[in-house]
């Protein structure tokens, strides 16, 4: 693997600028505080850093909203800022990722106020989904789309003249106006974009929405789950291939990821190809629910899929969006989700959520390819389940009536040291509370309380991290009784992991690397991983 081909095997690091280290006391995460954990990051063993939106937002939807693609939002920081952790961040040897959220933008954007101030026809309009509504007087939406928070999928505007309008389209909040990507001003727009946070070093991109930038302009009515009018179009691809051809344009080719919610691998795999992506999240292994034989078909399908494109599979447990991973595994019964279902207030065993989460990172580490980990996966953290509903903040939870409360759970402000909230995400003497309340019990589970403890999940994850180059090679099923996961890679790297309900013996081996849990002698405990040299 060459240095330009440093992302098929790396471990990137999810930074939830919000929620990661507050470093003005505002109670709001902020560049300032990255930079003053980037050791922490180069310390725990990640290659990469990923950073959720950082542009100016009205943060309707927690920064996706973006008013502005060239500039930082001031609560995080300044563009100078940005350019200081980009520049520090590389002298420690990490690579920075920020997204992009080229299917919408916020309500504030320039482009959208200039369209509601042009009028119906004009091509300020053209480059939204604006239409005229059905029914007398156009009072009716222009198809039955729904969005993906809730509700209808279109908002009417009042037209300058103060009469009843158009309809814009909104694949999610009604402040995000979903671009028209069939317009060349929109593609152009975006292109220049690339180039001018390329120019600036940042290595790549992970691109929202992803499969979702190209509607069916005829925009017909669709049935209860058909997304085909606006999801995973043909003319998608086409896009890609323009923004790979300014990726290669520089020294060092940068990265492009993929974020594509496809119920179909190989359909995936098609953003891989080798004028296309780089890479993309696999979902399928995120949801997978705590079952030997659903991980090895996840994993044997993200292999083939990928090897049939070239491409380098990628395995992720957590990100922003979904219930994290000790959580999860502590439901009862089928732990799978949906991104609709989260299965909020399902009663947890934290303990075999921990158990489970802690064997499923070692599983994750040991796989062929690239790995993503999202902020305070390896701290052990849990989904804050409880936070009040008046101190809630993601549209979903309005936008459901308060019947979904949303991903706020997964969003609580990170605890590094201390015995009592803040726990190191804000000053000591901040001025305001951390944006979302963190649980008092996380005392136990800040990243100082776990560096000196060898049992920690905190020193789980830097020693997989270190280790998991161990791992070379293609990947080799072993055959063990029971519900157990074997595979090696190479001659003598094995990773199992028993999903059954009890201990099981371990193979002929020289010598065990590491374990997510405690081993009972010469056997392994039921939940849990282990990294073995083989005989």
């Amino acid at each position: 693997m060459t240095e330009s081909q440093w992302w098929r095997q790396a471990a990137i690091y999810q930074v939830y600028l919000r929620s990661f280290a507050d470093a003005d006391g505002d109670g709001i995460g902020d560049l300032a505080g990255v930079r003053a954990r980037l050791s922490y990051l180069a310390d725990l063993g990640v290659d990469a850093i990923w950073f959720t939106p950082w542009y100016p937002s009205p943060m309707d939807d927690g920064g996706y909203d973006v008013a502005d693609f060239r500039d930082i939002e001031p609560t995080f920081g300044t563009l100078a800022d940005a350019e200081r952790v980009l520049a520090e961040a590389h002298e420690l040897g990490l690579k920075v990722i920020i997204d992009i959220v080229p299917n919408h933008c916020s309500d504030t954007h320039r482009w959208f106020s200039a369209a509601l101030e042009a009028g119906p026809g004009s091509p300020e309009r053209e480059r939204f989904w604006f239409r005229d509504g059905r029914g007398p007087d156009g009072a009716e939406p222009p198809n039955n789309w729904r969005s993906r928070f809730g509700g209808p999928a279109w908002t009417r505007v009042v037209e300058p003249d103060g009469s009843p309008g158009q309809w814009f389209l909104h694949l999610y909040s009604s402040r995000q106006p979903d671009l028209n990507w069939e317009s060349a001003e929109v593609r152009a727009e975006f292109e220049d974009i690339l180039r001018f946070w390329f120019d600036r070093g940042v290595d790549g991109f992970r691109i929202d929405v992803a499969d979702g930038m190209v509607k069916d302009p005829l925009l017909p009515d669709v049935e209860l789950g058909d997304e085909t009018p606006f999801s995973d179009r043909e003319g998608v691809h086409e896009i890609y291939r323009a923004w790979r051809r300014i990726a290669r344009s520089y020294p060092d080719e940068r990265l492009l990821v993929g974020e594509m919610w496809l119920p179909d691998l190989r359909r995936s795999a098609r953003y891989l190809r080798p004028d296309e992506m780089h890479a993309a999240f696999n979902f399928d292994f995120l949801v997978c629910p705590w079952d030997a034989g659903r991980f090895r078909g996840v994993i044997d399908r993200t292999l083939d899929s990928h090897d049939e494109v070239g491409a380098p599979p990628s395995w992720v447990l957590s990100n922003h969006d979904v219930t994290r991973p000790v959580t999860r595994y502590g439901r009862a019964g089928d732990t799978g989700f949906s991104f609709a279902d989260r299965l909020h207030g399902t009663p947890v065993d934290r303990a075999l959520g921990t158990r489970r989460a802690r064997a499923a990172a070692l599983l994750a580490m040991s796989l062929p390819g690239g790995i993503y980990l999202y902020q305070g996966e390896e701290l052990g953290l849990w989904e804050v389940e409880d936070i009040p509903g008046e101190l809630r903040q993601d549209p979903v939870w309005e936008r459901s009536d308060h019947a979904d409360p949303g991903r706020d759970g997964c969003r609580v402000p990170m605890p590094w040291s201390g015995s009592s909230a803040p726990f190191g995400f804000s000053p000591d003497d901040a001025e305001k509370e951390p944006w979302l309340p963190q649980p008092a019990e996380w005392v136990s589970y800040t990243a100082e309380a776990q560096a000196g403890d060898a049992g920690s999940v905190l020193s789980l994850y830097r020693s997989g991290l270190r280790q998991r180059k161990l791992a070379q090679g293609e990947l080799h099923w072993l055959e063990q009784p029971g519900e157990v996961l074997a595979f090696r890679r190479g001659d003598s790297f094995a990773c199992l992991l028993n999903f059954s309900g009890e201990a099981v013996p371990l193979p002929s081996h020289r010598e065990v690397l590491l374990a997510s849990g405690p081993l009972e002698g010469g056997r392994l405990p039921a939940d849990t991983a282990v990294w073995l040299e083989l005989s």
